[in-house]
Protein backbone atom coordinates (compact mmCIF):
# COMPACT_ATOMS: atom_id res chain seq x y z
CA UNK A 1 0.00 0.00 0.00
CA UNK A 2 0.97 3.29 -1.18
CA UNK A 3 1.59 4.84 2.69
CA UNK A 4 1.00 8.48 1.62
CA UNK A 5 -2.41 7.70 1.00
CA UNK A 6 -3.77 6.47 3.92
CA UNK A 7 -6.69 7.86 5.70
CA UNK A 8 -7.28 5.37 8.81
CA UNK A 9 -4.80 4.17 10.81
CA UNK A 10 -6.19 1.06 12.65
CA UNK A 11 -4.37 0.33 16.03
CA UNK A 12 -5.53 -2.97 17.12
CA UNK A 13 -4.20 -5.97 18.64
CA UNK A 14 -6.70 -8.57 18.29
CA UNK A 15 -6.56 -9.98 15.04
CA UNK A 16 -10.28 -11.31 14.43
CA UNK A 17 -11.83 -7.12 15.48
CA UNK A 18 -9.09 -6.17 12.88
CA UNK A 19 -10.35 -8.07 10.06
CA UNK A 20 -13.86 -7.35 11.31
CA UNK A 21 -12.89 -3.60 10.88
CA UNK A 22 -11.30 -3.83 7.24
CA UNK A 23 -14.32 -6.08 6.25
CA UNK A 24 -16.61 -3.12 7.11
CA UNK A 25 -14.50 -0.37 5.73
CA UNK A 26 -14.45 -2.75 2.50
CA UNK A 27 -18.05 -2.51 2.48
CA UNK A 28 -17.96 1.08 2.30
CA UNK A 29 -15.26 1.05 0.26
CA UNK A 30 -12.76 2.23 1.77
CA UNK A 31 -10.30 -0.48 3.00
CA UNK A 32 -7.90 0.55 0.08
CA UNK A 33 -7.19 3.57 2.59
CA UNK A 34 -6.91 2.21 5.92
CA UNK A 35 -2.77 0.67 7.37
CA UNK A 36 -2.94 -1.55 10.07
CA UNK A 37 -0.36 -1.91 12.85
CA UNK A 38 -0.60 -4.63 15.57
CA UNK A 39 0.43 -2.73 18.46
CA UNK A 40 1.05 0.73 20.46
CA UNK A 41 5.13 1.03 19.65
CA UNK A 42 3.83 0.48 15.77
CA UNK A 43 1.41 3.35 15.72
CA UNK A 44 3.44 6.01 17.46
CA UNK A 45 6.43 4.45 14.58
CA UNK A 46 3.72 5.26 11.81
CA UNK A 47 2.29 8.70 13.32
CA UNK A 48 5.63 10.26 14.31
CA UNK A 49 7.12 8.98 11.12
CA UNK A 50 10.24 6.65 13.16
CA UNK A 51 11.71 3.39 13.34
CA UNK A 52 9.98 1.36 10.17
CA UNK A 53 8.17 3.94 9.03
CA UNK A 54 11.35 7.05 8.71
CA UNK A 55 11.07 7.08 5.18
CA UNK A 56 7.81 8.01 4.89
CA UNK A 57 7.04 11.82 5.88
CA UNK A 58 5.32 12.84 9.14
CA UNK A 59 3.35 15.46 7.39
CA UNK A 60 1.25 12.57 5.52
CA UNK A 61 -1.01 12.08 8.26
CA UNK A 62 -3.86 9.90 8.26
CA UNK A 63 -7.48 11.92 8.78
CA UNK A 64 -8.44 9.44 11.47
CA UNK A 65 -7.06 7.18 14.27
CA UNK A 66 -9.21 4.01 15.36
CA UNK A 67 -7.46 2.98 18.69
CA UNK A 68 -7.76 0.40 20.54
CA UNK A 69 -6.71 0.56 24.16
CA UNK A 70 -5.50 -2.29 25.21
CA UNK A 71 -2.10 -2.86 23.73
CA UNK A 72 0.97 -4.74 23.99
CA UNK A 73 4.12 -2.70 24.22
CA UNK A 74 2.82 0.73 24.63
CA UNK A 75 -1.05 0.88 25.86
CA UNK A 76 -3.77 3.19 23.76
CA UNK A 77 -3.54 5.74 26.52
CA UNK A 78 0.03 6.33 26.03
CA UNK A 79 -0.57 6.59 22.23
CA UNK A 80 -3.53 8.89 22.64
CA UNK A 81 -1.33 11.29 24.86
CA UNK A 82 1.83 11.02 22.71
CA UNK A 83 -0.88 12.17 19.69
CA UNK A 84 -2.44 14.88 21.73
CA UNK A 85 0.42 16.13 22.97
CA UNK A 86 2.73 17.04 19.94
CA UNK A 87 2.07 20.40 17.93
CA UNK A 88 2.46 17.93 14.48
CA UNK A 89 -0.36 15.63 15.20
CA UNK A 90 -2.77 16.98 17.83
CA UNK A 91 -5.55 17.81 15.48
CA UNK A 92 -5.51 14.41 14.18
CA UNK A 93 -9.10 13.30 15.01
CA UNK A 94 -8.98 9.79 17.59
CA UNK A 95 -11.54 7.29 17.71
CA UNK A 96 -11.22 4.96 20.79
CA UNK A 97 -12.55 1.64 19.91
CA UNK A 98 -12.04 -0.81 22.87
CA UNK A 99 -14.07 -3.38 25.18
CA UNK A 100 -13.50 -1.46 27.83
CA UNK A 101 -16.49 -0.16 29.50
CA UNK A 102 -14.10 1.23 32.69
CA UNK A 103 -14.98 4.73 33.62
CA UNK A 104 -11.31 5.57 34.42
CA UNK A 105 -10.53 5.01 30.64
CA UNK A 106 -13.53 6.74 29.52
CA UNK A 107 -12.69 9.73 31.57
CA UNK A 108 -8.79 9.25 30.74
CA UNK A 109 -9.29 9.48 27.54
CA UNK A 110 -11.46 12.45 27.09
CA UNK A 111 -9.03 14.59 29.60
CA UNK A 112 -6.22 13.31 26.74
CA UNK A 113 -8.24 15.11 24.30
CA UNK A 114 -10.44 11.68 22.04
CA UNK A 115 -12.58 13.04 20.07
CA UNK A 116 -14.81 9.99 20.56
CA UNK A 117 -14.63 6.87 22.73
CA UNK A 118 -16.93 3.57 21.59
CA UNK A 119 -17.28 0.43 23.10
CA UNK A 120 -17.03 -2.53 20.49
CA UNK A 121 -20.63 -3.83 20.22
CA UNK A 122 -20.17 -8.31 20.47
CA UNK A 123 -22.77 -8.56 18.22
CA UNK A 124 -21.01 -8.77 14.59
CA UNK A 125 -23.69 -7.15 12.55
CA UNK A 126 -23.57 -4.23 15.10
CA UNK A 127 -19.93 -4.37 14.88
CA UNK A 128 -19.60 -3.90 11.35
CA UNK A 129 -21.80 -1.20 11.00
CA UNK A 130 -20.22 0.84 14.07
CA UNK A 131 -17.09 0.72 11.82
CA UNK A 132 -18.64 1.35 8.23
CA UNK A 133 -20.70 4.60 9.97
CA UNK A 134 -17.46 5.56 11.44
CA UNK A 135 -15.59 5.33 8.66
CA UNK A 136 -18.35 7.54 6.11
CA UNK A 137 -18.25 10.13 9.16
CA UNK A 138 -14.63 10.80 9.59
CA UNK A 139 -13.88 10.43 5.73
CA UNK A 140 -16.66 12.17 4.21
CA UNK A 141 -18.46 14.13 6.53
CA UNK A 142 -16.13 15.33 9.65
CA UNK A 143 -14.81 18.64 7.93
CA UNK A 144 -11.35 19.05 9.83
CA UNK A 145 -8.72 21.96 10.00
CA UNK A 146 -5.55 22.46 7.28
CA UNK A 147 -2.80 20.91 9.35
CA UNK A 148 0.06 22.66 9.16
Amino acid sequence: MELKGVEILLVEDSPADAELALRALRKQNLANKVHHVCDGAAALEFLFATGAYADRGIENTPKVVLLDLKLPKVDGLEVLRRIKTDARTKRIPVVVMTSSREEHDVVESYELGVNSYIVKPVDFEQFVKSVSELGLYWLLLNQPPTLA
